[in-house]
């Protein structure tokens, strides 16, 4: 028996999204930039898929970018809008997903921009106060502030950010790539310039991705080509993989309601479950539903000599997950995310991501594997036999 909990890295392919992508492999093999009959068809597909993910997050299909990945829309979001907006200061946290760091702290080696990090306490919240300073200290910047972490899941109020950035006139790039497909975003109320999406986050193809842009905002391409993406982004389509985006866009919207509740409900189970079941046991991030991305439970485990060992083992019990510890030394590479919001350094950690596929009797399964690791060498319970039995 295998489970799989390591949803906020890669989800499973929704079958009706398969069912579509299959389709259009099959009969919509032409190049979209085609001007014959078998181009249009292609080109047919884009735009209507364009248009389902446009009218789903309430903007125009004009705003809608397609790129290969959520990585790359971060990057044309945050290059492209620094150079091409004249920004020199730009505003972040220590526990954004690489995408983000990587690519302003390689702008500001270059000399591109001044960077900035916002303070976050130790459940991962941002400091708005801190955040208003920032803008207000500095000349027009951009804030590149995500909607919730992918570690740790704690959400971030980007209502509230996208308010405080256009009292700065601050441009705001958001990376929704672990909400989207979970929460809804209404872009014609939401207060953002750049807003990015990746389809296998909510059970697409891998290899596909989104980026919107404000009618505002004018930035020139990060990938020169040729005219695809109205000028925006060179490379053919991935029709295809296009398709298979706007489709799992559709039915995450579709059943948004019923999965919240159903994942939620998995979540709030296994904490419960690990609070009854392993003393000393504790959470990284926020676990109140309201603050907190309900497909991620990051857990930390209570300091053992099998730490660098329990990923491995977990595995080897037919679970996956992934984890890591808060960085103890300068050339420790360990979670940036957890060092950056003190977590401890000896105790091992745990990111549990769930899905629509899985189960309360898997949350048991593991709840089980997972007192076996850390059983004391007494002799079991009843109780505790029964659930190893699960």
């Amino acid at each position: 028996m295998r489970i799989y909990l390591d949803n906020a890295a890669t989800t499973p392919l929704d079958a009706e999204v398969m069912k579509v992508m299959y389709n259009v492999m099959e009969s919509n093999y032409g190049n979209p930039s085609s001007i014959h009959a078998h181009g249009r068809e292609a080109r047919t597909v884009v735009e209507r898929s364009r248009k389902t993910i446009a009218n789903l997050l309430h903007t125009s299909p004009a705003e809608i970018f397609f790129t290969g990945s959520g990585t790359e829309a971060d990057n044309t979001a945050i290059r492209c809008g620094i150079v091409d907006n004249n920004i020199t200061h730009a505003i972040t946290t220590r526990i954004e997903h690489h995408a983000v760091i990587h690519t302003l702290e390689a702008m500001q080696k270059a000399g591109a921009v001044k960077l900035s990090f916002v303070d976050v306490d130790g459940k991962g919240n941002v400091d708005y106060t801190h955040l208003e300073k920032l803008l207000r200290d500095n000349e027009r910047s951009l804030v590149s502030l995500m909607h919730a972490n992918n570690e740790i899941g704690t959400l971030t109020d980007i209502e509230r950010v996208g308010a405080i950035c256009e009292q700065y006139n601050a441009i705001f790039h958001c990376d929704t790539v672990q909400t989207m497909g979970h929460y809804p975003h209404d872009l014609g109320k939401l207060k953002v310039h750049f807003l990015v999406g990746a389809a296998h986050k909510f059970h697409g193809p891998k290899g596909v991705g989104f980026l919107y842009i404000n009618h505002k905002i004018k930035i020139k391409p990060l990938i020169y080509g040729g005219s695809q993406e109205r000028n925006m982004r060179g490379g053919t389509e991935n029709v295809y993989g296009i398709a298979g985006l706007a489709k799992a866009l559709e039915i995450a919207y579709a059943e948004m309601d019923q999965h919240r509740e159903h994942i939620q409900g998995l979540k709030t189970y296994m904490i419960t479950r690990l609070k009854e079941n392993i003393p000393g046991i504790d959470f990284n991030g926020e676990t109140d539903p309201d603050k907190s991305l309900y497909t991620i439970l990051n857990v930390s485990f209570p300091e053992t000599e099998m730490a660098d060992m329990l990923l491995f083992n977990l595995d080897i019990a037919g679970i996956s997950a992934s984890g890591g510890s808060a960085c103890s030394s300068g050339t420790d590479i360990g979670s940036h995310v957890l060092t950056g919001i003190g977590a401890s350094s000896t105790r091992p950690s745990v990111r549990f991501s769930f899905s629509k596929y899985n189960t309360k009797e898997e949350i048991d399964f593991v709840i089980a594997k997972v007192r076996e690791l850390f059983a004391s060498p007494t002799q079991p319970s009843p109780q505790d036999r029964a659930l190893n039995n699960v």
